[in-house]
């Protein structure tokens, strides 16, 4: 049954030429990405868009257009990257408004960017890490797990809330051996740190960076550096955690100290220790699970905010493993089955 055609026409205020020229982008290349995302189409003449489609898409529609023209308001030139990103808040958005004390958009500011949670579990995730000192964000590559928690640091930072940031990962190799890494120690490890890097430098700008880090107050190290130490007033970050051992979590856990917030990230599909090792990310869920004042936020496919073909990569590679675990079931179960179960 083919669903009703509706039209309807909005009109975007103010009527700003250039505002206009970088909503639609060149050669109308964000008006296509939008029509063809949503199944809607959209004429405009000026300030005045109308859309056709199904009552679902013209809504959709009309809430991507004033959300982006919002967007325009600093003069700022759209890119496809952004259309992408409102077109994901809009399909999978809650309808929940932000709550009190945390603002009216939910934005993270930082010196540098203002960072805005795109997804329900984002959001979830954000209001966590502002309300509880310990927090785990587990999901799939490309959902912000990572870049949402140096954004709230980096926030934390500039707000006086903690004296100093700690971003961690665990330098565990991914099929590299780092023996056969150029330099020493340091060198060898600033690789796997490099994600974290890369987000500060967005948010708080290279050579301030770099300040900070000569200072100490930012301080980016392997897991194995965190032994023995006891963190007061600090944000700390250990990113990558699926792939720390049962014992490097509890290491990491209990080195936490009073005025400091701690968040753990990772991807319980990729990890990277050696077979029979389980992991410390995948234990913790079982052990924390109850205690109050820790949080555990899951994401999905649907939180995906990188490149579109990400999240269908992500559904894809969740279909296929779900299908391998029903293959195996109906052979009666192996090996296989069992270590899939135990990690």
């Amino acid at each position: 049954m083919t669903e009703e055609t509706h039209s309807r026409s909005i009109t975007l205020l103010p009527d700003n030429a250039q505002r206009l020229a970088s909503l639609c982008g060149r050669l109308n290349e964000h008006i296509h990405q939008i029509e063809h995302s949503l199944a809607v189409k959209i004429q405009q003449r000026g300030n005045l868009f109308r859309l056709s489609g199904t009552e679902e898409a013209i809504t959709g529609g009309g809430k991507v257009l004033e959300s982006l023209y919002l967007d325009t308001v600093d003069g700022k030139q759209l890119s496809p990257d952004q259309v992408h990103l409102a077109l994901r808040e809009t399909q999978h958005g809650s309808e929940e408004g932000p709550e009190p004390g945390h603002g009216d958009t939910g934005v993270i500011r930082t010196p540098k960017a203002s960072i805005k949670p795109r997804t329900r579990h984002q959001r979830d995730y954000v209001r966590a890490i502002q309300r509880h000192d310990i927090n785990f964000g587990i999901g799939p590559a490309g959902t912000g797990k990572t870049y949402l928690a140096v954004a709230c640091a980096v926030e934390a930072l500039v707000q006086e809330r903690v004296s100093r940031l700690l971003l961690v990962r665990p330098a565990v190799e991914a099929g590299e051996k780092l023996g056969f890494l150029p330099g020493d120690l340091s060198q060898k490890i600033d690789p796997y740190l490099r994600p974290l890097y890369d987000a500060l430098y967005e948010m708080l700008g290279f050579e301030r960076v770099g300040r900070l880090i000569e200072k100490n107050v930012i301080e980016v190290a392997p897991l194995a550096y965190m032994r023995g130490r006891t963190l007061n007033n600090s944000f700390i970050i250990l990113d990558e955690s699926q792939n720390t051992t049962a014992a490097q979590m509890k290491m990491f856990l209990t080195r936490i100290g009073f005025g400091s917030t701690a968040v753990i990230t990772g991807d319980i599909t990729q990890i990277d220790l050696p077979k029979g090792t389980r992991s410390g990310l995948v234990h913790v869920t079982k052990v924390l699970l109850g205690i109050d004042d820790i949080t555990f936020t899951y994401f999905d496919a649907r939180d995906v905010v990188r490149h579109r073909l990400v999240q269908r990569i992500v559904e894809a590679y969740d279909a296929h493993d779900r299908q391998a675990i029903a293959n195996l079931k109906q052979e009666g179960g192996s090996g296989s089955e069992r270590e899939t179960r135990e990690n």
